[in-house]
C-alpha cells in the first residue's frame, strides 16, 4: 500500500480461442504496461489463458497441457516483476477439470476453483468442469492487503463466496468472469458489482471476457468495473477494442475504518461463526506525499453532489429531510409560529427557505413566520437590503429591531468601552439578538428557528448562548459548502425575478457575522474566511475527520490531491492546524446543542453522532501536523 491505497487493474485482453501461446503473450504485454503504471494487482477474465468458449476442447489433453505450461511461464515471469497477476485457466484436479483462478505472485501460485457452475440455456459448465469443494475459503496477502477471489456465477447467487470472504478478512474481491451480452445485462451487472462492494464494505474488481471469444451463438463484449464500498470508481468502454484495461486506487484505510465502525458488519461475522481481527493500520503502508492517485478523483467538495444529474434529486431530498424534521417538531408541540433572525447571509436565508417550504407543506399561513432583522454596528446596506427584499418577496411577517441602543446600554452596565472591538464587543451583539428572538417567540407562542450550520459548529464559530442557541436548529446537519449549493438551487428555481436576483446576491456576498463596523466605503470589513479560513478547506477536513476518522497526515495528503490548483501545501497545513485546534477546543459548544435534523453521513449531534469530551486534548493531532512541516 501507498498512503493507504492499493492500485489495481481489470484487464480485458483480446483472446484467441484455444491458442494458449497467443493468450499468454497478450497477458504479458498488458501486465508489463500495467506495471509501468504502478499497478500492484491485476485481474484477467475467466479462462483467459485458453479462452472461455473452447467447449469440448476443454477435455483435450493438449489444451490442458498447454494451459499448464502457460501458467508456468507467467509464474516464472512474476519472479522478476512486482505486479501480481490473477488469471483464469482450466486445471486437472480431483479426477476432473476445474475452472480456476490462479493468483501468481513472486514466483508462487495459489488456486481458487469456481464454486457455482451454471447449467442453464447456453451455459452448461458442468459438462466440462467440477465445482469447488465446500470448504474452499482462501484469503491471500498482496501488498499488505487481504484479497479474495470468486469467479463469474459465484457473484450471482443468493450468498456469494465474496460475502463470506469479506467477513473472513478479504478487503478486495477480484472476479474473473465471462458474461455474454443480452439487453439490459450490462447495467444489471454493474449494479450487482457496485452493490456487492457496498454490502461487503470492500473493493471489487471485475473483469469479463470479450473480444476474440467465439460468436457462434453469443456475443461477448469486454466488461470491467472497479467499485469501492458502493461507489463505482471505473468502468471501461466495452465497445472500444483499443481499451484493454482500467486502473484505480482502492482506499484500504477507508474500508478498514468503515468495517470496525459498522458494528453490524462484526455482528454478521459473529452470527456466521466467523472470528476475525479487523485491521486498523498496517505497517506495510508506505507514505509518499507526491503519489498521484489513479482512477479516482478526490472531490474538493465532498458534501456537494458532483453530477448535475444528481442536483435536483439530492437537493430535493435534503430540503425534504429538513422540512419533515421541522414539521414534525411543530406538530408535536402544536405550534404554528416561527421566529427567525434574518441577516441577509447564507445560513438565515436557507433556514427561511426551509421554513417557507415547511409552512406551505403544512398549509400554514406564511405570516406565521416572523422574520426579524436586527441591524447593529457592522450591518451593511447590502445585507440589510437583501434581508428586507427576501422577507418581502416570500410574504412573511417582518420585524425590524435595531440592537444598537440596547448593546450600548449593556456596555455601560458592564463598563465596556465601545471603542474596543474585542470579543465582548462582538458577543454582546450576538447575545442581544438571541434575547430578542427568544422573547418574541415567547410573546408569539412560537419557537426560535436556529440558523447556524454544521461548519460553524465544527469550528465553534458561534457565540456561546448567542447564535449558538435556538429552539430548533434547522441547519445543524448542513455544512457551509452545501448551504451555498442549496441556496443557489433555490435561486435557479425561483420564478420571481426579484427573489432570484436577491438570492444570487446573497450567494455572492462575503460570509461575515458583521459584528465589526464596516469599512469607510460601507463594505464588509469582517470576513469570516479571512479570520478562520476557507470553508472549502474546513468542510473537506471535517468530512474526512468524521466520516472516516483519518489521521491529519492522511487528510493533508488528500487535500493536496483535491486542492492542487487552488491552495499551496503551506496554506493547507496552516488551516488544517486551525481546524484541529478549534475542533477540539470548541467541543463544549456542541455538547449542549438544540435539536436539529441530520441530513447526511456527517453530523455533530452530541446525542447520537459525535460524543467527545470537551476537555479532550488535540496534542497528538497537532504534533503529527508539526512533523509534516519538518
Amino acid at each position: 500500500m501507498t498512503n493507504g491505497f492499493v492500485r489495481v487493474a481489470a484487464a480485458t485482453p483480446i483472446v484467441k480461442v484455444a491458442d494458449v501461446n497467443a493468450n499468454i503473450a497478450e497477458i504479458l504485454t498488458i501486465a508489463k504496461r500495467l506495471e509501468e503504471d504502478g499497478v500492484q494487482i491485476v485481474v484477467f477474465p475467466e479462462l483467459s489463458v485458453t479462452g472461455y468458449t473452447c467447449g469440448d476442447l476443454f477435455h483435450c489433453s493438449l489444451l490442458l497441457s498447454e494451459a499448464s505450461n502457460g501458467i508456468a511461464v507467467l509464474k516464472e515471469w512474476t519472479k522478476s516483476h512486482h505486479i501480481h497477476l490473477i488469471v483464469g485457466a482450466p486445471m486437472q484436479m480431483d479426477g476432473g477439470i476445474a475452472n480456476c483462478a490462479i493468483f501468481l505472485h513472486n514466483g508462487e501460485q495459489d488456486i481458487v476453483i469456481k464454486t457455482y457452475l451454471p447449467e442453464y440455456n447456453e451455459f452448461y459448465e458442468r459438462r466440462w468442469f467440477i465445482p469447488s469443494p465446500d470448504h474452499q475459503k482462501a484469503i491471500f496477502q498482496s501488498y499488505g492487503v487481504n484479497i479474495g477471489i470468486e469467479i463469474c456465477e459465484d457473484l450471482w447467487v443468493p450468498a456469494p463466496p465474496s460475502s463470506f470472504l469479506s467477513m473472513e478478512g478479504a478487503e478486495i474481491i477480484f472476479n474473473l468472469s465471462a458474461s455474454d451480452d443480452v439487453i439490459g445485462k450490462y447495467n444489471y451487472t454493474k449494479k450487482l458489482v457496485t452493490q456487492q462492494s457496498a454490502r461487503c464494505i470492500c473493493g471489487y474488481v471485475y473483469s469479463s471476457a470479450g473480444k476474440g471469444e467465439s460468436s457462434t451463438d453469443l456475443v461477448f463484449s469486454p466488461k470491467s468495473f472497479i467499485a469501492e464500498n458502493g461507489s463505482l470508481l471505473q468502468a471501461n468502454d466495452r465497445w472500444n477494442p483499443a481499451q484493454k484495461f482500467i486502473i484505480a486506487d482502492i482506499d484500504i484505510d477507508a474500508l478498514r475504518r468503515d468495517r470496525f465502525h459498522n458494528t453490524s458488519f462484526a455482528e454478521c461475522m459473529r452470527r456466521n461463526g466467523i472470528a476475525q481481527n479487523i485491521v486498523i493500520s498496517d505497517t506495510a503502508n508506505e507514505w509518499n506525499f507526491d503519489y498521484e492517485l489513479a482512477g479516482r478523483v478526490v472531490s474538493p467538495k465532498p458534501f456537494v453532489p458532483e453530477s448535475d444529474s444528481l442536483r435536483d434529486e439530492r437537493c430535493t431530498e435534503i430540503i425534504n429531510i429538513q422540512t419533515v424534521g421541522l414539521a414534525t417538531r411543530l406538530s408535536a408541540i402544536n405550534c404554528s409560529k416561527i421566529v427567525i433572525g434574518i441577516s441577509g447571509g447564507l445560513d438565515s436565508t436557507l433556514a427561511l427557505l426551509v421554513a417557507i417550504h415547511t409552512f406551505d407543506s403544512m398549509k400554514l399561513d406564511r405570516k406565521g413566520i416572523i422574520g426579524v432583522t436586527m441591524p447593529g454596528f457592522g450591518t451593511t446596506d447590502r445585507t440589510y437590503d437583501n434581508a428586507i427584499k427576501l422577507m418581502q418577496e416570500l410574504g412573511i411577517t417582518i420585524k425590524e429591531i435595531s440592537i444598537a441602543n440596547a448593546v450600548l446600554q449593556h456596555f455601560s452596565d458592564i463598563g465596556h468601552n465601545k471603542e474596543i472591538h474585542d470579543v465582548t464587543y462582538e458577543n454582546s451583539q450576538a447575545r442581544e439578538r438571541t434575547q430578542i428572538l427568544m422573547d418574541i417567540a415567547n410573546a408569539e407562542n412560537g419557537i426560535v428557528l436556529g440558523t447556524g450550520d454544521l461548519s460553524e459548529l465544527a469550528l465553534g464559530w458561534a457565540t456561546y448562548n448567542g447564535d449558538h442557541m435556538s429552539m430548533y436548529g434547522i441547519n445543524v446537519g448542513v455544512p457551509k459548502t452545501l448551504v451555498r449549493f442549496l441556496v443557489d438551487w433555490f435561486a435557479v428555481r425561483a420564478e420571481n425575478s426579484v427573489l432570484k436576483q436577491t438570492l444570487s446576491d446573497i450567494i455572492d456576498t462575503p460570509i461575515s457575522p458583521e459584528l465589526i463596523p464596516a469599512k469607510k466605503d460601507g463594505t464588509i470589513k469582517q470576513k469570516t474566511e479571512d479570520l478562520v479560513g476557507p470553508y472549502d478547506l474546513h468542510d473537506f477536513f471535517l468530512y474526512y475527520t468524521l466520516r472516516y476518522g483519518f489521521s491529519p497526515k492522511r487528510i493533508y495528503y488528500l487535500a493536496k490531491q483535491a486542492f492542487r490548483d487552488e491552495f499551496s501545501k503551506d496554506i493547507i497545513l496552516k488551516w488544517l492546524k486551525v481546524f484541529f485546534r478549534r475542533f477540539f477546543n470548541q467541543q463544549f459548544k456542541r455538547s449542549c446543542l438544540p435539536d436539529g435534523p441530520k441530513v447526511g453521513s456527517v453530523c455533530l449531534s452530541p446525542r447520537g453522532d459525535w460524543r467527545m469530551p470537551s476537555d479532550a486534548s488535540s496534542a497528538m493531532w497537532l504534533k503529527e501536523l508539526d512533523e509534516l512541516c519538518d
